[in-house]
């Protein structure tokens, strides 16, 4: 059962097919713990943005999926724009009835690595789970390179995610949501990234769901916008928020040697990641939507 009977917390049905109505983006969110929670829901209210709090399994593990989940729920309480916790690419079902069973409302079930009726299967299972509870499910069909959290895709692995093989996997697991590889990969990019606007067109035309860009650290406002053009609901960030958080912190400590209290050494490195919380947000057209 949900840990705040008053919880807000909302899936992302409504909030992304508003987005795919209106031609913008909502901003998902990697966040590890209460500092960087509470850096995005204050930065996405004062924009009037809707938001997605993304945590992967990592994550949860780190801080504790009962942790995070109560302090996401206590910021709906607090703010009122669509807030939606979402568990980014978990991969085993029980992870995923956890939270669903503490008042999680948005997964995402990742069996890209796997062969495509398998896929399906494993994905079907969430989705008739997630449901019945009233969550919202995302898959992937494709795979990114590149590291998210303790997943690592070596580039020759990669593979860009076939449009007739997309209406298939759409049809078929029911799933409210597609993230799409079309040439975006995790973390950090070693040269410029070249997206195929073709295939996600191609994409668009043949599957009705909101399409999701994952791997967006680092891929221009230009090419994010013009990808939102072509059918992208929901943009995700994570890599660009770590940086200038750690960076600030790094740079606080060094020069403060003696710094030993957390609430001095983390107000930098929340105001340097705010910049960029702000930054994408109007990125993906979010703000003043609500």
């Amino acid at each position: 059962m949900s840990l705040l009977k008053d919880s807000k917390l909302v899936n992302t049905k409504d909030m992304l097919l508003k987005a795919q109505r209106e031609k913008y983006a909502v901003p998902a969110f990697n966040i590890h713990n209460l500092e960087t929670a509470q850096v995005v829901v204050e930065a996405a209210a004062e924009m009037r943005s809707p938001v997605i709090i993304a945590g992967t399994p990592g994550t949860f593990s780190f801080a504790g999926r009962d942790y995070i989940q109560a302090i996401i729920e206590t910021a709906t309480r607090k703010y009122d724009i669509p807030i939606a916790l979402h568990l980014d690419h978990h991969e085993k079902f029980e992870d995923i009835q956890a939270s669903v069973e503490l008042g999680t409302k948005s997964v995402m079930i990742d069996a890209s690595h796997l062969p495509f009726e398998e896929n399906i299967r494993i994905v079907k299972k969430v989705v008739d789970y997630s449901h019945a509870h009233g969550a919202t499910v995302e898959a992937e069909l494709g795979r990114l390179g590149g590291q998210e959290d303790d997943l690592v895709v070596d580039e020759k692995d990669s593979m860009f995610t076939d449009p007739k093989a997309a209406k298939e996997y759409v049809e078929r697991t029911g799933v409210d949501s597609l993230a799409v590889a079309i040439g975006t990969a995790h973390g950090l990019y070693k040269a410029e990234p070249k997206l195929d606007f073709e295939r996600l067109a191609e994409i668009q035309k043949l599957v009705d769901v909101p399409l999701v860009l994952h791997g967006a650290s680092g891929i221009s406002t230009e090419d994010v916008r013009k990808s939102i053009e072509l059918g992208v609901c929901k943009v995700n960030i994570a890599t660009e928020l770590k940086i200038p958080f750690s960076n600030a912190l790094r740079q606080y400590l060094v020069e403060n040697q003696e710094a030993n209290d957390p609430r001095k050494y983390m107000a930098p490195a929340k105001a340097a990641m705010r910049e960029v919380v702000i930054e994408k947000i109007k990125m993906c057209k979010s703000e003043n939507r609500y």
